[in-house]
């Protein structure tokens, strides 16, 4: 079991990474000891800051020796907790926001390397100039570093596409709970020399090691966009323009975000400068988005399939984007649910995927549901349904108390939500991770054989627990 970091442990901790990497100073660590949700707050015995892969090595083998807890940190812009140390104060937190550097961007090859603190945004601007593109975007871009992409195999609007993280990560550089280095940078297509310890970080929430560089795939950037606003009847609807547009134009399909009306309205009531594109209220939206090379390729193919849709009763009404910012305001909208939906008052916030066919039903049925369980309570369901994911927002009823109703009930509410979940063959967490806001409820609701694999792994590579305890599997 990890101990508290004895005094000769600080005072090498500090020899090592000098002034600008090591830090006790409780202001300084402040910010960095709550989430970005403000749901979890922790205390640490320092707040360690390495420059380099190898200072990173150095950090882990003395607190190995001693037995001491890593907590590895990127953006510190997670939704579940999973880079915030507990309340105890016996914790070391490792943030990784130094080593920032891009080290190489092969054109040819259409592979960047990056260190793990790079964040996401600048990731973006820096292979763009090379006329490449990071087909991986998400809301937090500006604060979300590649180490904690890859530690959560993010996801994000682009998943349709182009897949996860885990699909992106072409080698992985991570540091052990022995303190070894392990270099997978190498951007092998072909590579049997048994499990694939690259991906195996992707999604480990630094429970195994911590990221210390990722290879990542690029794509030519896009030179052209098209993006529509459609109302339609239901998710079914939605579903049946999905397979549409895959099976018609899927090569340059990017992005189909579904969106419930009462989601757009909380928008246009909190949000300032935003406005319905459409004339007339549907029950639901879809956001669709083409990318590519050919802007008039890409308009007629997207217009086509929209008339014919719109002919065969598949959606109601279109708006179609006439330029970037016409784009930018139909994304804004999207993007904008979370912080008008706060602005609504309190809710529990469920990101789960299932079979994406099954999704209409889930959709339907789980309000009725909750209804039955918790009368009065609502459902809003929204996010990207082209890969099965969506954000299911439960609220309390109206005209009482929201945060005692979630305080008495919260906990079954996302109970009965999570296992219709399983019982639909899906995952309780498809982009956010476990963390430790999850983690109970994978240990209740999860198949033993999967939990018992996660366990071997987690001992198998760090024995001796040390790495961000009581995340993930505990």
């Amino acid at each position: 079991m990890p101990r508290r970091p004895s005094p000769s442990l600080l005072r090498a901790l500090s020899d090592l990474l000098g002034v600008k990497g090591f830090s006790t100073d409780a202001d300084a660590m402040a910010p960095w000891l709550t989430d970005w949700r403000g749901k979890y707050h922790g205390r640490a015995a320092a707040m360690l800051s390495p420059a380099s892969t190898e200072e990173v090595a150095a950090v882990v083998r003395l607190c190995a020796e001693a037995d001491a807890a890593l907590v590895p940190q990127g953006g510190n812009s997670g939704m579940v907790g999973g880079a915030t140390p507990d309340a105890s104060g016996d914790q070391l937190l490792l943030s990784l926001r130094r080593m920032n550097r891009v080290r190489h961007i092969d054109v040819a090859a259409g592979i960047a390397i990056a260190e793990a603190g790079v964040i996401l945004q600048s990731f973006h601007d820096a292979v763009l100039t090379h006329g490449l593109r990071f087909p991986l975007t998400l809301g937090g871009k500006g604060s979300a570093t590649i180490g904690g992409l890859v530690s959560t195999n993010a996801g994000g609007t682009q998943v349709l596409r182009h897949g996860t993280m885990r699909a992106l990560v072409a080698g992985i550089e991570a540091v052990l709970p022995d303190g070894s280095i392990f270099d997978g940078l190498a951007p092998l297509k072909k590579d049997n020399r048994g499990y694939d310890l690259r991906h195996l970080f992707c999604g480990a929430e630094g429970t195994l090691g911590v990221v210390t560089a990722a290879a990542l795939h690029l794509v030519r950037a896009a030179t052209a966009r098209r993006t529509a606003w459609i109302g339609v009847e239901s998710p079914e609807m939605a579903l049946a323009l999905l397979r549409r547009l895959d099976a018609a134009i899927g090569r340059t399909l990017e992005g189909f975000e579904l969106i419930p009306h009462a989601c757009l309205d909380a928008v246009l009531r909190h949000i300032p400068g935003t406005r319905a594109p459409l004339a007339d209220a549907h029950p639901w939206y879809v956001l669709a988005e083409l990318a590519g090379d050919d802007d008039t390729a890409l308009g007629d193919a997207l217009e086509g399939q929209l008339a014919a849709a719109l002919d065969a009763g598949l959606v109601r009404d279109v708006a179609l984007a006439k330029n970037d910012r016409e784009s930018d305001d139909f994304w804004r909208l999207r993007d904008s649910i979370s912080e008008a939906e706060r602005a609504d008052g309190p809710a529990l916030q469920h990101d789960i995927s299932v079979p994406v066919d099954l999704m209409p039903a889930f959709i339907a049925d789980n309000p009725v549901r909750l209804g039955a369980a918790f009368p009065g309570a609502r459902a809003l369901s929204f996010g990207h349904l082209g890969d099965g994911n969506v954000h299911h927002h439960v609220q309390p009823p109206h005209g009482i108390d929201g945060a005692a109703w979630i305080a008495a009930h919260g906990a079954d509410v996302s109970r009965l939500v999570y296992t219709h979940v399983v019982e639909l063959g899906g995952s309780i967490s498809a982009e956010h991770g476990i963390g430790q806001m999850k983690r109970d409820i994978l240990a209740e609701l999860d198949s033993p054989a999967r939990l018992a694999a996660l366990r071997g792994v987690k001992h198998g590579l760090d024995p001796a627990g040390i790495f961000n305890p009581g995340k993930l599997i505990g």
